[in-house]
């Protein structure tokens, strides 16, 4: 029961990606832009069939979704039992695991229902004439991304000794 709050910001995660996902299917096309903020941020309706940011995205192989779902179990797994083992109290690292984890879960849902991830936030810079974009992602990125940086700053603030003391263990 502590941490069911924990588990609450996961199924958060989930649901919020869930839905903006089907409002991108639902409205608008694939590879269709819709500027929001000029030469800065669009949403787009992309597939996604790599990794993160689209590594591997053009591999020819069949082997390649495999390894990236049981990728993703492997990390869904290593999450569940870091998050038990470590302590309830710790807000920080908590939060860092469970946005994590529901964003695992968000993109896992979607490989397995569709064998592609939808990604539709697009930031990119328009200058001279050229245009630098950073890859598409969704909510399930940005809560994994989120939870990674939560993971480092718990890392900084906990003393040198104690971090040590943790690797040795």
């Amino acid at each position: 029961m502590k941490r069911f709050h924990y588990l609450i910001v996961s199924a958060m995660v989930i649901l919020f990606d869930i839905w903006t996902k089907w409002l991108v299917t639902a409205r608008i096309d694939l590879h269709e832009a819709i500027p929001v903020v000029p030469n800065l941020f669009q949403l787009v309706h992309v597939r996604n069939t790599g990794a993160a940011f689209g590594i591997g995205a053009n591999a020819e192989s069949q082997i390649v979704p495999l390894l990236l779902n049981a990728g993703a179990i492997g990390v869904f797994c290593i999450v569940v039992v870091y998050a038990l083992r470590s302590a309830v109290s710790d807000r920080l690292l908590q939060t860092g695991l469970h946005l994590i984890l529901g964003g695992a879960i968000g993109n896992l849902l979607d490989r397995f229902r569709f064998g592609y991830v939808v990604d539709f936030l697009d930031v990119y810079v328009r200058m001279g004439g050229r245009e630098h974009h950073w890859p598409a992602f969704n909510v399930a990125d940005s809560a994994i991304c989120i939870g990674i940086a939560l993971l480092f700053l718990d890392m900084r603030k906990k003393p040198e000794t104690e971090t040590t003391e943790a690797v040795r263990a």
